[in-house]
């Protein structure tokens, strides 16, 4: 039997997956949306998140892509919302749109300021934290909570106990999903997520998994949030520059053999950073086991 094959027989078969898109900012851009979402749809995605710009700079082109998503597919979508440079108001106002377009799904997060990571000072009228947010909403409407959790601390966190308390507070105040920031090492996935289990906090945690086709691009949000990028991968794209169709293939390999040890430690639910690229991310859920349904 192949390496793959062999993998896949000790599988769950319990596999479940999530997709992150963004919302276009041209034409062209919204056409490599939907063909992507349309690829993607029949692998019965739990949900599909749709992302929210850097102080709410995407406000209006995420609110019709999750409506679009809404109107036009089966799929149930997650809309990112953040509250940085905008009034409790605005922010309420926002949620309650949703509502009433019939979004359940909100995923809640401080949010980058305009000027990208870095000291940030919250408006006085403004909700100061993620931990706030996730409150108003469930304030405002019954909706399923999902929030953003760093497996080697947010960059701005003092330690990792003080992380544990923070989504501890999340938790309280009714999100009930933590979807991780990227990594590339399954210890430092599980280490977290045992840190998690032994404070006693009750939340389901989904790994996000990024798929790596471009390794400058991957440098620079690594460095942003501080994600460690192992030697081992600089070196497997050492060279490769030039060389996309490569690029490719060694991204599936990397993110399936991810995938692959975490679910032998008992991970069944996967959120990929698509990049509103949908032909890498379907081949890695294709050697998961997932296969696509009519629609």
């Amino acid at each position: 039997m192949a390496p793959i094959a062999r993998s896949l027989s000790q599988t769950s078969g319990n596999l479940k997956v999530s997709f992150e898109f963004f919302p276009p900012k041209s034409e062209e851009m919204e056409e490599t949306l939907w063909a992507s979402i349309a690829r993607l749809a029949p692998l019965d995605p739990d949900f599909v998140s749709v992302t929210y710009g850097a102080g709410g700079s995407t406000r209006e082109r995420t609110h019709r892509t999750v409506k679009r998503i809404l109107d036009e597919t089966a799929l149930k979508p997650a809309a990112h919302l953040t509250c940085v440079e905008a009034s409790r108001d605005e922010v309420d106002e926002v949620i309650r749109e949703y509502w009433e377009a019939g979004v359940r799904h909100i995923v809640a997060l401080r949010g980058d300021p305009p000027s990208g990571w870095g000291d940030y000072t919250p408006r006085p009228d403004g909700y100061q934290n993620a931990t706030e947010l996730t409150a108003a909403i469930k304030r405002i409407g019954d909706f399923e909570v999902s929030i953003g959790v760093y497996p080697e601390k947010h960059p701005q966190s003092p330690s990792l106990d003080f992380d544990l308390d923070v989504l501890r507070a999340k938790v309280d105040a009714g999100a009930t999903r933590g979807i991780s920031q990227f990594f590339f090492e399954p210890e430092t996935y599980l280490r977290y997520r045992d840190a998690v289990f032994d404070a006693g906090i009750e939340i389901e945690l989904t790994p996000g998994i990024m798929p790596v086709t471009n390794f400058k691009g991957l440098r620079r949000m690594a460095a942003a949030c501080e994600a460690q990028v192992p030697q081992w991968l600089e070196s497997l794209f050492a060279g490769l520059d030039d060389d996309a169709e490569t690029r490719k293939l060694l991204a599936s390999a990397v993110a399936v053999e991810l995938c692959l040890e975490l679910e032998r430690e008992g991970v069944e639910n996967f959120h990929f950073y698509t990049l509103n690229r949908a032909d890498l991310v379907f081949a890695i859920c294709r050697i998961l086991g997932l296969k696509a349904a009519a629609l």
